[in-house]
């Protein structure tokens, strides 16, 4: 079981003397740590505008950076290896950003995608190739990185989030570059869209540079705006379970329901009589006055009872950039051969900002006796259930997670489990659970059953830790 703990930067800093091959010595070092993320509420419905609440956890990404004088850029990982990665990465300058041209993220992500056993280091090296481009960082005589990480990869808890925001913070403080939190975090989330090429909303950067130990995130995605950070009331508490079942969100599943969701924005535009303009590169321009521009801002009563049944169930990508000619959206294509679902991906994100909204005033509402408590935990439990069916119902679900939230949300009102629901980008992965204060042995029994069912590990993760921002750097003179 994952909880809080110790002061995991300290031992990082003590250990970078075992790599005295790595690190020149009289050359400053600056160590910046991001946790990843547990996601509560709002997930996938992030890149249609909705408002989400998560959760900064305890387990955190650690990275060192030291300048570099011979003209590489260099990322070594022991954690590597359990992506079926090369431990130790090496990228000329000169490749990456070559003197006197343009940086061009379609070859930088060529170039960083090409080997499989190199590929975990294009959420790294990517963060130094926005900042080229977009805040004019030279890589001068390039840069030395050390990784290290106890945020579980491909389980929806953020790993690759938390590594791009330790790796920027770290190489924007090397070379004295001031970058406020919420920009930190759109360069990260620019760097995953456009150089590692998936196809994330922004929550996951924001909670790992943004968060505050212990509370959550309140977070409105348009295109992220902070709303304050929310305090669990003290009856409460969050844990998550990992199904065991690895998931991405660069993976097919996850990509077609975000097409499917703008294609029906694109097609609600339409219906509404908005204006819409497409670029001679496909994308689409809506002149949104009335939803500024954000599925979530439709009301649910109105795509319940104006458009949802003149949004069709699915569509071929030929026939829709026929008739519509394509979407708001510049992180995805439209594969022209492949059928898209429209109508649940769509419902989706317009049902869940509901959700969120009324989750959020749940947790804030004042509840002075133990039965006000307890139906407050039930009401939020069931909103919970309700986002985990919405994410199956788009065809994010998994075995694993149905089953976890199953044996959750079947405990005895005894054991204080109110609700649980699939996390991030679904597909597998996390749990989210919400419980009463104290119930983490419950809360580990359901693991242990899972575990026992399906064996698959079923690790239990708690605990917070403040976002990158907070956290700050760390400067070692070695």
């Amino acid at each position: 079981m994952i909880a809080d703990r110790p002061d995991d930067a300290a031992r990082f800093v003590d250990a970078l003397d075992a790599h005295g091959d790595y690190f020149a010595r009289g050359a400053p070092i600056v160590v910046a740590r991001a946790p990843g993320r547990l996601d509560l509420m709002g997930g996938i419905a992030d890149y249609s505008g909705s408002l989400v609440l998560q959760l900064p956890l305890a387990c955190a990404t650690l990275v060192a950076a030291q300048d570099a004088t011979d003209g590489t850029v260099t990322v070594r990982s022991r954690d590597a290896a359990t992506v079926g990665g090369d431990g130790e990465v090496t990228i000329d300058v000169e490749t990456l950003a070559p003197a006197g041209a343009s940086i061009d993220y379609d070859a930088a992500r060529a170039l960083l995608g090409g080997d499989a056993a190199r590929q975990w280091a294009a959420y790294v090296v990517g963060t130094l190739v926005v900042l080229a481009r977009e805040r004019a960082l030279p890589l001068g005589r390039g840069v030395r990185l050390l990784v290290e990480s106890s945020v579980p990869a491909g389980k929806g808890v953020s790993s690759s989030a938390a590594l791009e925001v330790a790796t920027m913070q770290a190489v924007s403080a090397l070379r004295g570059l001031a970058l406020p939190a919420r920009d930190l975090a759109l360069l990260c989330q620019t760097a995953e869209n456009l150089v590692v090429g998936a196809p994330c909303g922004v929550m996951d950067q924001m909670t790992s540079a943004c968060g505050e130990a212990n509370r959550l995130l309140a977070l409105l995605c348009q295109p992220a705006e902070l709303c304050g950070q929310v305090t669990l009331p003290p009856d409460l508490e969050v844990w998550g379970i990992d199904s065991g079942i690895r998931h991405a969100v660069g993976g097919s599943d996850y990509g077609a329901v975000r097409v499917g969701a703008f294609m029906g924005q694109r097609i609600l535009a339409e219906l509404a009589g908005l204006p819409v303009a497409v670029d001679a590169d496909g994308v689409a321009r809506i002149r949104d006055a009335r939803w500024g521009g954000h599925l979530a801002n439709v009301a649910p009563a109105e795509w319940e009872s104006r458009f949802r049944d003149r949004v069709p169930e699915s569509m071929t990508g030929a026939e829709f950039l026929a008739r519509y000619g394509g979407t708001t959206d510049r992180v995805t294509r439209i594969d022209p051969a492949r059928s898209y679902a429209i109508r649940t991906p769509t419902a989706h994100p317009i049902h869940e900002h509901h959700r969120v909204r009324r989750f959020r005033a749940l947790l804030e509402s004042e509840r002075d006796d133990d039965g006000g408590r307890e139906e407050r935990g039930r009401l939020l439990g069931e909103l919970m259930r309700q986002s985990h069916a919405s994410y199956g119902a788009c065809g994010l679900g998994a075995d694993g997670t149905d089953r976890l939230v199953e044996l959750a949300c079947t405990a005895s009102p005894e054991e204080g489990v109110y609700g649980a629901k699939i996390t991030g980008g679904g597909s597998g992965g996390v749990v989210a659970v919400l419980a009463r204060r104290g119930a983490r042995d419950a809360v580990a029994r359901v693991a242990r059953r899972y575990a026992e069912e399906s064996g698959r590990s079923a690790m239990v993760l708690g605990g917070s830790s403040p976002g990158a921002a907070a956290f700050g750097v760390r400067r070692v003179q070695r």
